[in-house]
């Protein structure tokens, strides 16, 4: 958990270190920031440090919260496409969910803290409720990455590349599920596990491809022509 904070972060400020500031890269910051706040927080569940266990777990939820609209805003600024009505209803109901965790006292606590991934308590119809609102995003953002990039040839490389982002978290999330049902409970734990592929992805495929302006390079600033 520590080991995936750090890397996430460590691309976060490599991302803001490197590239200049547009949509594209605020919303992969913001991103970035997020598995990253998820995975400090599980850490410090587990490990007793900083606020109290509800703190950091409802800290930690607020933060994957806000990664499914995220990354339907990314793939649809790749796409240049305009989705203000599905962007709205994203941030919207993150935004709603968000407040149920800070709001009740009781929303979302720790049951366990196994030594892979952490398991997480809420009610039966919440968990539903949450579940239908994170995969029901995650898989619209997927079959739109998936349309916008048989519709538009000049971005079908890097809007594949961010359904593959998708898929790699998604899937295999899915089939620890499918194989043991007990980890239904540490569904946001391990899918936040698997999403460090989908960090590097982002980092190392879908901004160059993006073309996102750049800053900086490894060598240094780049020269100024003449």
């Amino acid at each position: 958990m520590l080991a995936t904070f750090l890397i996430e972060f460590g691309f976060l400020f490599y991302v803001l270190w490197r590239y200049k500031m547009t949509t594209m890269t605020r919303l992969a910051a913001v991103f970035l920031g997020c598995l990253g706040i998820f995975q400090l927080a599980e850490y410090m569940i587990c490990g007793g440090l900083g606020l109290g266990r509800v703190e950091w777990v409802k800290l930690g939820y607020i933060a994957i919260t806000f990664l499914p609209a995220l990354g339907l805003h990314m793939t649809a600024t790749v796409a240049k496409v305009s989705v203000r009505p599905l962007l709205f209803a994203a941030y919207g109901s993150a935004a709603a969910f968000a407040l149920f965790f800070i709001g009740v006292g009781n929303a979302v606590s720790i049951q366990e803290c196994a030594p892979n991934y952490a398991v997480f308590d809420m009610s039966r119809l919440a968990t539903l409720i949450y579940g239908i609102f994170y995969y029901g995003w995650l898989l619209l953002t997927v079959g739109l990455g998936t349309y916008w990039a048989r519709q538009k040839p000049a971005k079908a490389a890097v809007l594949r590349w961010m359904v593959a982002g998708y898929a790699v978290f998604i899937v295999p999330t899915t089939i620890a599920n499918l194989v043991d049902p007990s980890t239904l409970g540490a569904i946001p734990s391990i899918m936040c596990g698997f999403a460090v592929l989908c960090a590097i992805i982002l980092v190392w495929r879908v901004l160059p491809l993006a073309k996102v302006p750049v800053l900086r390079t490894i060598q240094g600033a780049p020269k100024k022509r003449a």
